[in-house]
Order: structure tokens, then C-alpha cells, then sequence
């Protein structure tokens, strides 16, 4: 008898053991993870308007809870004025929005005025923005310290 038929199981390469062709997936996930992360911080900046803004002051501010689409009608100190970062002006504005509410199926609409805007101006947007379909109004403004 040979010494090869003694009953082991060895394979043909002699005591190495068989190669472990299986990929690791926890570096995978570690970067998916990772990526997710990155998403959910870009996510939030979105909601900035295309208009340099410096918002009025006030004591308390309140925070929006939840992922709710809003409007943003922006208006700054020279009179122009943006929705959602696109500008538009006053004869354009109340179609801008009717396809802003569509898009965003919302009718809620965030005020972003610069402290030194004419109070006249706001009120002429937002009676704008109800012609245009708008039930809901917020107004922005920065905390003060």
C-alpha cells in the first residue's frame, strides 16, 4: 500500500489549505456609510436662497421640525427678489410661484428680507403669494446673541 491512501483528506498540494475567494464587505459599508453621511450634511444647504440677505435680528428664533418643502421668496435690500434662488421680478412673480408650489407641493412660504427692505415691498409679496396660492407665511430672521 501506498503512503498517499492512508485516509486523510488532504488535497493534491499537500497540507496547504484552500484559498478563501469571498470579499470582505465591511470596508464597503464603512464607505457607504460614509457617503450617506456626506448627503445628509450637503442635503440640509439647500435650503440657502441666491440673494446676499443680511436678515433683521430677533431675541428667539424657531426652528422648523421635520423635512418639510417650503417657498423661499428672498428680498434684498436693492429690491431684488428670488424664489428659491431663481430670480424672478414683480410682473413674473405670481406664476414663479404657482410652478414653485407644483414643484415643491407646498403652500408654505419662508420671507427672507434684508433688514433695511421696505415693509412696503413685503407686504406687496406676500399679498402676491396668496394671489398665487400661498395659506401658510413665515418670516426669517437670524438669532441674535
Amino acid at each position: 500500500m501506498g503512503m498517499g491512501s492512508m485516509g486523510d483528506n488532504r488535497n493534491s498540494r499537500d497540507g496547504h489549505d484552500d484559498i478563501v475567494a469571498e470579499i470582505n464587505m465591511t470596508p464597503l459599508i464603512d464607505i457607504m456609510l460614509v457617503l450617506l453621511i456626506l448627503f445628509m450634511v450637503t442635503s440640509s444647504v439647500s435650503l440657502e436662497s441666491g440673494l446676499d440677505v443680511d436678515l433683521p435680528e430677533a431675541s428667539t428664533t424657531s426652528e422648523q421640525s421635520g423635512e418639510q418643502s417650503v417657498v423661499i421668496i428672498s428680498l434684498d435690500k436693492s429690491g431684488n427678489i428670488s424664489i428659491n434662488g431663481e430670480k424672478t421680478t414683480l410682473e413674473t412673480i405670481q406664476e414663479d410661484l404657482k410652478k414653485s408650489f407644483e414643484t415643491e407641493k407646498t403652500d408654505l412660504v419662508i420671507l427672507e428680507g434684508d433688514k433695511n427692505s421696505t415693509l412696503e415691498m413685503t407686504i406687496q409679496l406676500m399679498d402676491l403669494a396668496k394671489q398665487a396660492g400661498a395659506k401658510k407665511f413665515a418670516i426669517a430672521a437670524s438669532e441674535s446673541n
